[in-house]
C-alpha cells in the first residue's frame, strides 16, 4: 500500500513477482510507463485512482495475465489502452472527463462491473433499452429464462436419453452467456440516450414545428413593429423586443433539433463531446436568457399598460419613454446575469445533452431551478395584480382609448397563455424538491423540449391573429414596399438647366456646373397604393456645384 505518499514517479516493480495487490491512489503520478508493471504475473488488483495520470503506455498492462480489478478513476486520461486486459472483471474509469471515446465490449469479454465517465460509453455494453427489456423478461412467468432452466432441470433424464450429456451443458452455458450483461454506471436513459437525442418522433415533429413557427411569426412581428424606427410607442417597442428574444429561444431549440438530426441513430458516439462542448453551453445560455428576458419584458409591458390606463395618457411624454427604455435595459442585464450563473458555478448546462439545468439531481442545479421558478412566479403575480386593478378600471369606463384597449387585451392574452404554460415547469421543480417521483423521465423530457419553448411560438402567433395593430402595420409595410419598388423602377428624374457650360475633360479633372437645376420626383398618386403622407412632389434648386472625379 503506497497510497497518500505524494509519489510523482513509480519505480519498476518487475522484481516483485509475487505481488497480488498494489494501492497507489491519492498520489501525484503523471505517467505509467511500459516497464512499470512488467512481468507481474500474480497481480490481481491495481488501484491508480486520484492521481494526475495523463499518459498510460499502450503496453503498460500487456504482461498482467491475472489482473481482474483495475481502478484509474479521477485522473486526467484522454485515452485508455486495452492491451492485455481481456481478463478484467472490474474496471473503474469514472472522473476522467477528457476520456470521451467509446470503448468496445469485445476488448473485455469477462467484464462484470464497470464505471465510466459518461453514460454513453455504457451503451456498447448492452446497458441501453435491451438491458431493461432482458431484466423485465427475467421476472416474467410465461417466458422467463428461469422457467426455461427449471424445465431443463426437470427433463434432465429425457435429455440424457436423446442427446449427449456434454452437449446439454454446452447449451446451458450458451443460455447463461446470452443473458449475461455488464453492470455499467452511469446507466443510459431518457436524458442520456444511446440512439436518438429526442427519443420519439412525436417530440421530434413537435420541436421542428415550434422552431419553424417561431422564426416565421417572430420575423413578421419584428418587421411590422420596427418598420418605422423614427418614432415608436413604448408598448410596441416591448412587443418587438419580446419577438426578438422569442426568436432566440427558437434558435436554441433549432440547435437541439439539428443535433438530433445530425446524430440520428448514433447519438452515443457524439453525446459526451456535445454536452461538454462550448456549443451546448451557448445553447443553454441562449435558452435561459431568452426565457427570462421574455418574462421580464412581459411583466414590464403589463405594468406599462396599467400605468398608461391609470393616467389616461393619449400621448407619451419623453420622460416616460426614457423610463421604459431604462427598465428594458435592466431586464436584459438581469436576464443575462441569471443565464450566466450556471457557467460561473460549475457549468450546469452540461449535465444533460438538452443543455438545461435539470429540476432533479444535484442540489446546486435543483436550487437554481427552484430559484428561477420562484422569481418567475413573482413576475406572474405582479402581472396578475396589475391587470386585476386594470380591468377594474376598465369596467368603470375609464378606458376610452382604442389603442390602449386593444393592447391591454393582447397583453392579458399573453399573460394568461404564458402563465398556463409555465405551470408544468413550476410543478416539475417543486415535485423534485419534495421528492415526488411519480413523474417519469420521459414526461419531464417532453416538457423541457416542447412546453418550455412553446410560448416563444405562441406569443407572436397570438399577436398576428388577434391584434388589429398587426393588420394595420402589415398593410402599411406592404404599401411602403410597393411604393419603394415602383419608385425604384419607374421614377423619372428630369434635370432642366438654363445655362450649362461646355464640358472639358482631361486626364486630371473635369468641371460640371449646374447654375439652376430643378429636380422633380414623380411619385404615384393613387390613394390605393400609398397613404396621403407619401403623395408629395419634391423640388429643389441647386446652385453651382463643382464635381471633381476621384482617381
Amino acid at each position: 500500500d503506497l497510497s497518500y505518499n505524494l509519489l510523482e514517479d513509480l519505480p519498476c516493480f518487475t522484481a516483485c513477482k509475487k505481488l497480488q495487490k498494489i494501492d497507489l491512489h491519492h498520489n501525484e503520478i503523471a505517467e505509467i510507463k511500459a516497464d512499470t508493471f512488467r512481468q507481474l504475473a500474480a497481480l490481481r488488483s491495481l488501484d491508480l485512482a486520484w492521481n494526475k495520470i495523463k499518459i498510460i503506455h499502450p503496453n503498460a498492462f500487456s504482461s498482467l495475465p491475472s489482473l481482474i480489478k483495475l481502478d484509474v478513476s479521477s485522473n486526467l486520461l484522454s485515452s485508455f489502452p486495452v492491451t492485455g486486459l481481456h481478463g478484467l472483471t472490474h474496471l473503474k474509469l469514472t472522473g476522467n472527463h477528457a476520456l470521451q471515446s467509446l470503448i468496445t465490449s469485445e476488448n473485455f469479454p469477462e467484464l462484470k462491473v464497470m464505471e465510466m465517465p459518461y453514460a454513453y460509453q455504457c451503451c456498447a455494453f448492452g446497458a441501453c433499452e435491451n438491458h431493461y427489456r432482458i431484466s423485465s423478461q427475467w421476472n416474467k412467468d410465461d417466458n422467463s429464462s428461469i422457467d426455461d432452466f427449471h424445465r431443463k432441470d426437470a427433463g434432465l433424464l429425457q435429455i440424457q436419453d436423446e442427446r449427449d450429456f456434454e452437449d446439454f451443458f454446452l447449451d446451458f452455458e450458451e443460455d447463461l452467456k446470452s443473458h449475461h450483461s455488464v453492470q455499467c454506471s452511469p446507466s443510459p436513459g431518457p436524458f442520456k440516450p444511446c440512439d436518438h437525442l429526442f427519443g420519439s418522433w412525436l417530440i421530434r415533429i413537435g420541436v421542428w414545428i415550434i422552431v419553424g413557427l417561431t422564426f416565421i411569426c417572430n420575423a413578421l412581428v419584428s418587421a411590422t413593429v420596427f418598420r418605422s424606427p423614427l418614432y415608436m410607442s413604448s408598448i410596441k417597442l416591448l412587443i418587438g423586443l419580446i419577438a426578438i428574444v422569442n426568436a432566440l429561444m427558437g434558435l436554441a431549440s433549432g440547435v437541439l433539433a439539428s443535433v438530433d438530426a445530425s446524430t440520428f441513430g448514433s447519438f452515443a458516439q457524439y453525446g459526451a463531446q456535445w454536452e461538454s462542448g462550448i456549443g451546448c453551453q451557448i445553447t443553454g445560455l441562449l435558452s435561459i436568457f431568452a426565457s427570462e428576458a421574455s418574462i421580464f419584458l412581459l411583466t414590464l409591458a403589463a405594468l406599462e399598460r396599467a400605468f398608461s390606463v391609470k393616467h389616461a395618457t393619449k400621448f407619451e411624454t419623453k420622460s416616460s419613454t426614457t423610463s421604459v427604455k431604462m427598465a428594458i435595459s435592466f431586464c436584459f442585464v438581469l436576464a443575462l446575469i441569471i443565464a450566466a450563473i450556471p457557467l460561473l458555478t460549475g457549468s450546469q448546462y452540461g449535465v444533460s445533452p438538452l443543455c438545461l439545468p435539470l429540476p432533479f439531481g444535484e442540489s446546486a442545479a435543483m436550487g437554481y431551478m427552484v430559484a428561477l421558478v420562484l422569481l418567475n412566479s413573482l413576475c406572474f403575480l405582479v402581472m396578475t395584480v396589475a391587470y386585476t386593478k386594470l380591468y377594474c378600471s376598465l369596467e368603470k369606463g375609464e378606458l376610452d382609448n382604442i389603442w390602449d384597449c386593444s393592447m391591454v387585451k393582447h397583453i392579458a392574452l399573453l399573460l394568461f397563455t404564458n402563465c398556463i404554460l409555465y405551470c408544468p415547469v413550476a410543478f416539475l421543480s417543486f415535485s423534485s424538491l419534495l421528492n415526488l417521483t411519480f413523474i417519469s423521465p420521459e414526461v419531464i423530457k417532453s416538457i423541457l423540449l416542447v412546453i418550455v419553448p412553446l410560448p416563444a411560438c405562441l406569443n407572436p402567433l397570438l399577436y398576428i391573429l388577434f391584434s388589429p395593430h398587426f393588420k394595420e402595420d402589415l398593410g402599411s409595410l406592404r404599401k411602403q414596399t410597393l411604393v419603394w419598388r415602383r419608385s425604384k423602377h419607374a421614377s423619372l428624374i428630369s434635370v432642366n438647366s438654363e445655362d450649362i457650360e461646355k464640358q472639358s475633360c482631361d486626364s486630371t479633372q473635369a468641371l460640371v456646373t449646374f447654375t439652376s437645376a430643378s429636380i422633380s420626383y414623380d411619385m404615384p398618386t393613387s390613394s390605393s397604393l400609398m397613404p396621403p403622407s407619401y403623395q408629395m412632389t419634391e423640388g429643389c434648386n441647386l446652385s453651382a456645384v463643382a464635381f471633381v472625379p476621384c482617381r
